[in-house]
């Protein structure tokens, strides 16, 4: 067969096989190249966030002795945790820097500036909350946490209007997990500080 024969026999073959043949010789880690920025960014800055919430989760055990805000804690602590090992995984994948989780007040990235992240609460905000107890330190846990995981949604809008963002299925994935699974404990959050009493002020 010449030349000009192989090329009108090549060009009939069915479109399926043509891009079956060619995606079958690509590089297995092909999807990796179409990460970003943004993306690496993204991930970076999100690890300092949850380990705040890992951080503040702490506090509830001595400071809490209702079952629902054990619970809550426990919840936030385990999913938290999962996701940070993940996003550490996935920028260890890519040979990019990885932020250090040491469960310390503060989270810097490698030149030591603080990565206080959207909805974070600042050192003055969790020392108060740390020096709370009962139902006033359920309120300010309840309080705080529905701002720091409205501030994950944020991270996730930003990362999702980035141009060329969140084309890797991996991280589309994991941005929308975190998206779903932080809208549904904001709205448990705002049940349970709902149920809370009124405080009503006496007249003067």
């Amino acid at each position: 067969m010449n030349r000009i024969a192989r090329h009108i026999a090549a060009s009939a073959l069915p479109l399926g096989l043509v891009i079956g043949a060619a995606s079958a010789q690509a590089p297995a880690d092909s999807a990796h190249s179409r990460y970003t920025a943004a993306d690496v960014a993204f991930m970076q800055g999100m690890i300092a966030h949850h380990a705040q919430a890992v951080e503040m989760a702490a506090l509830v055990a001595a400071r809490s002795a209702r079952p629902d805000m054990q619970l809550l804690a426990q919840r936030i602590d385990v999913s938290q945790r999962d996701e940070i090992a993940t996003m550490q995984r996935w920028l260890r994948s890519r040979h990019q820097e990885v932020p250090v989780f040491d469960g310390g007040h503060e989270h810097h990235d490698s030149t030591g500036h603080s990565m206080l992240m959207p909805g974070m609460l600042t050192p003055e905000e969790m020392a108060e909350l740390a020096r709370a107890t009962g139902p006033g330190f359920e309120r300010l846990f309840l309080q705080g946490m529905i701002k720091h995981h409205e501030g994950a949604l944020k991270m996730v809008a930003g990362l999702l209007a980035s141009r060329g963002a969140a084309q890797e299925p991996q991280i589309f994935g994991f941005a929308s997990d975190v998206d779903a699974d932080q809208r549904a404990e904001i709205a448990r959050m705002r049940a349970m500080l709902d149920a809370y009493p009124t405080v009503k002020r006496e007249p003067q």
